[in-house]
């Protein structure tokens, strides 16, 4: 693509188009962009359209295509080719500061957020001209500019503060000092004078205070290790000094300072060689009652993000977000305080509840912010130890959690109007949600109806806490995975839990809303048989909400949870019922269609676990509608998005397992297909796992007679591979492989398919792979497959016997006895900690990303082996009865000591002895 006038038209028109409401448009649009971003100069024509377009619109949709194309884009991986050229990417890092810098906040913001990306993949080995160009900037007087580059600092280095020790870090760290240290030390400087000389200007004053919080954050991450000990020397003056600060009546307690500093009070009270700062009564009742009490009050700025930013508000009620705030720093005080003064601070924080609680019954519908401090206060001081799984997991045992739970939280939570102060509602409903494991269950049961009678309430931020705490409720935990309520203590709430829950969806601003669809997927999973009568309605309401959110994803919780639902619909109610497959077919196949031919990339991996899912519901063969979709999933466009990869293995497999018949015989020209997806899936050290589980399926449920002439073929390239790239993981599923097609087509056949490559091969691979690896292998299924492969070795392939080959039967019998009983191997090579790969290598698919869509493990000599020792002194047995005396003249001067021990231990289990 040439940097020309024509194409910054042809990219203006498209990114417009890319803004467009309507997904006729847009995709199309989003398309085309990502079909040419591979090409050289895309990355600067959106540079040089941020940089020259007039329309402003335009300008900042440009900055956000580079930003996220280069957070695509920009990492280089091991086997796969890289997206960006290296004149492409010279240009980007020569111009990107310059142009961030002197760009708009809006997009300044993105440009930055590029930098960051680059700067973890480059800095500074590949961009050593970075800090230059950065410090340089300081010189320019101009706050914007220097915003800038401490923002794009800020967001580089902070990762100094989460890395382990290395003489790597220390050598960038070092790096990043010797240029930075002093220039930012003098723009701190200069930037506390400009305060005092600005003292009377609010504007100029808030600009440098940005400033400041930029500086003292990057401070912290460049001193992050040595912090502890600069901090030990001086901590009576520092807390001291804070504490002098936020007793201070000014403008100041509006910034964000007050939230640091109570923070800092926080992280101090809670260390033991600190605690003789805090021990003086005067100390303790001071900072309860002029700094913890005062930043408790709900503020106008928390009632306007209640009412007006709901989402923001309950990121960081609830999910404790990054943005810190007074109330959360002052909790967090009350709790250090508590560690070793609990007794001193419940007695002076017990008579404000008291008088917060007084004030409000004079006059509800003024003082009720008193009784919202009060529950803030109570809340703060009973918790002692919480996540955000279990609730509070150890309280104080000073504060009668039940008594003002009766009194204090109920009594809201009954009011006739789910619309009545809704701030205390959402007080009351945070309370359970926190407090659900010392509540009395009985208490807790009172509550459920009143819970989803407020899943109508007006409040965005109250029908959420009420969709949250019933998710919490009925959540399972603990050791033995139980849930507070069982389905039958639900069971008479489940027609008005359900309708409430679906009519949430439909209130303003919860169209989308996770925390509600999460709580619809865990009643589904709490009361299991109990919805059947309603799944009809159910999934015609989760099926028209799919497609509708299908045109333009945005809430990826939400799919999420969304696509948990549905899997949850058809394994509760096939399970039941399995001819009720057909029902969620014609349900969802239309929608699944649409997904699949708008290429809604976002969903596509979703589909196909659930179409994995009801096709495993197929008890016999494939129907049809199937088949046809059968040839599309090999195209290549589809592998090549690496997020597909697990979900389309996933399926493949499901095809296997139900149709190997249909395929050998209507899609035999599709086995090459298959089989290059297998190719494709091995040469990558990412995805080799995944071709092994294909190739597994292929060798276990495939007629042999259709994959005869491939068989030669698929072992060269697995050796092609060994050859080239040996990994721990390759090595794994290679073990598991070969002894699945050894149980599969007979040991004879494996030695012969090696030795038919290359002489003597057969022999290498015992001493080279299979003997010194095998303890690698993990996972009970794995390891039985292994074991019963090898026992085919040993007793079942003539040339172990007969041949030069014998003198690996008994190395090769003591593997398999260290397998059964040594502790597995499970050391990596350094040069291979770089893998990243969540999925556990083996047999199995450990992909799950759908919990509710996950398949049973399936062990494929289940009806075969039941224990795998025994049948190992069962085939010895035999094996000495065809062949006299070798057998224990083998055994007896080879085998080492303990394992002849438990060797005789198998014989003496399974009531056989050897000839």
């Amino acid at each position: 693509m040439e940097l020309s006038d024509a194409n910054l038209q042809t990219l203006t028109e498209y990114l417009k188009k890319t803004l467009d409401p309507d997904p006729a448009i847009r995709r199309p649009a989003e398309k085309f962009l990502e079909s040419v971003e591979g090409n050289q100069n895309y990355p600067l024509l959106l540079l040089t359209l941020l940089e020259k377009s007039q329309d402003n619109v335009i300008k900042v949709c440009a900055s956000v295509t580079f930003k996220n194309y280069i957070k695509r884009n920009w990492r280089i991986v091991e086997d796969e080719p890289n997206k960006i050229c290296e004149a492409d990417r010279v240009a980007i890092k020569a111009n990107i500061v310059h142009l961030m810098l002197s760009s708009p906040e809006q997009i300044q913001k993105q440009l930055s957020d590029a930098i960051s990306i680059i700067g973890r993949e480059d800095f500074p080995q590949k961009w050593p001209d970075l800090l230059t160009e950065m410090v340089n900037r300081f010189q320019s007087g101009d706050f914007h500019v220097i915003n800038g580059v401490l923002r794009t600092a800020h967001s580089l280095f902070k990762r100094y503060r989460h890395e382990f020790k290395s003489n790597e870090l220390w050598t960038e760290i070092k790096l990043v000092l010797d240029a930075f240290a002093l220039p930012l030390t003098n723009l701190f400087k200069a930037t506390i004078e400009l305060c005092s000389t600005h003292a009377n200007d609010a504007s100029a004053l808030r600009i440098l205070f940005s400033s400041l919080i930029l500086i003292s954050k990057l401070f912290y991450s460049l001193n992050f290790q040595d912090l502890p000990e600069f901090f030990e020397d001086n901590m009576e003056t520092w807390m001291n000094n804070f504490h002098t600060l936020l007793t201070l009546d000014n403008k100041l307690l509006q910034t964000d300072l007050v939230s640091n500093a109570i923070q800092f009070l926080a992280s101090v009270c809670e260390r033991p060689h600190y605690k003789n700062l805090f021990e003086d009564q005067n100390t303790l009742t001071s900072i309860c009652e002029k700094v913890i009490v005062p930043n408790m009050e709900f503020r106008a700025a928390d009632e306007e993000a209640f009412e007006d930013n709901s989402e923001e508000y309950i990121r960081r009620d609830l999910e404790g977000s990054d943005i810190d705030t007074r109330r959360r720093a002052a909790c967090d005080l009350v709790r250090g305080l508590c560690k070793f003064f609990e007794g001193p601070v419940t007695g002076i924080f017990s008579g404000y509840v008291n008088s917060m609680l007084q004030e409000y019954a004079k006059n509800p519908s003024v003082n009720w912010k008193h009784k919202d401090a009060a529950i803030y206060l109570v809340t703060s001081l009973a918790s002692k130890a919480q996540t955000q799984k279990h609730g509070i997991t150890q309280a104080n045992e000073l504060v009668n959690l039940t008594e003002f739970f009766v009194n204090h939280i109920l009594p809201d939570l009954k009011s006739a109007n789910v619309n009545e102060f809704p701030v205390l509602k959402a007080d009351g409903i945070k309370y359970i949600m926190i407090f659900r494991n010392q509540v009395p269950k009985e208490h807790l049961l009172v509550s459920i109806p009143l819970l989803i009678n407020h899943l109508q309430a007006e409040s965005i931020v109250v029908h959420t806490y009420a969709a949250h705490a019933l998710e919490r409720l009925f959540t399972r935990r603990g050791p033995n995975n139980a849930t507070l309520f069982t389905a039958a203590e639900i069971a008479p709430f489940v027609e008005i839990l359900l309708t409430n829950l679906f009519k949430a969806l439909t209130l303003p601003g919860s169209s989308e809303n996770e925390y509600i669809m999460k709580a619809i997927m865990r009643s589904f999973s709490l009361l299991q048989e109990a919805i059947i009568p309603y799944i009809p309605t159910l999934i015609t309401q989760l099926t028209q909400k799919l497609l509708a959110v299908s045109k333009n994803p945005s809430k990826p919780h939400f799919n999420h949870y969304m696509f948990e639902a549905i899997c949850l619909s058809i394994r509760i109610t096939c399970k039941a019922n399995p001819a009720a497959v057909v029902n969620f077919e014609e349900a969802l196949f239309l929608v699944f269609t649409e997904i699949l031919q708008n290429d809604v990339q976002e969903f596509i991996p979703y589909v196909f676990q659930v179409m994995s899912l009801l096709l495993e519901t197929h008890k016999n063969d494939i129907p049809s509608s199937y088949m046809a979709l059968f040839p599309h999933l090999l195209q290549p466009v589809l592998w090549e998005r690496t997020g597909n990869i697990p979900a389309l293995v996933r399926l493949l497999q499901a095809f296997l397992e139900r149709g190997s018949n249909t395929i050998a015989s209507a899609a035999a020209d599709k086995i090459p297909g298959l089989l290059g997806v297998f190719q494709k899936l091995i040469a990558s050290k990412a995805n080799d796992h995944q071709g092994f589980y294909l190739l597994n399926s292929i060798i276990e449920h495939m007629p042999p007679e259709s994959v005869d002439q491939y068989r030669k073929q698929i072992f060269i390239l697995l050796f092609q591979r060994l050859q080239n790239s040996k990994t721990t993981k390759f090595i794994k599923s290679f073990l598991v492989f070969i002894n699945l097609y050894c149980i599969k087509y007979g040991a004879l056949a494996l030695q012969e398919i090696f030795d038919g490559i290359q002489p003597k091969m057969f022999g290498m691979v015992l001493e080279k792979i299979i003997i010194p690896e095998i303890q690698k292998v993990s996972g009970n299924v794995e390891k039985k497959i292994c074991a019963v492969g090898i026992t085919k070795l040993l007793t079942e392939c003539p040339p172990m016997m007969d041949t030069e080959y014998t003198k690996l039967w008994t190395p090769l019998l003591q593997s398999l006895i260290g397998l059964f009983e040594l502790p597995e191997d499970d050391t990596i090579p350094d040069e291979e900690h770089f893998i990243d790969i969540e999925d556990t290598p083996g047999y199995q698919t450990a992909f799950s990303q759908l919990a509710f869509a996950g398949k049973k493990e399936h062990d494929p000599v289940g009806q075969m082996v039941n224990n795998p020792k025994i049948h190992l002194a069962q085939s010895l047995h035999k094996l000495s009865t065809a062949c006299p005396g070798r057998v224990p003249s083998m055994v007896s001067t080879s085998l080492n000591a303990e394992a002849l021990q438990y060797l005789q231990g198998y014989l003496q289990a399974a009531s056989v002895t050897l000839l």
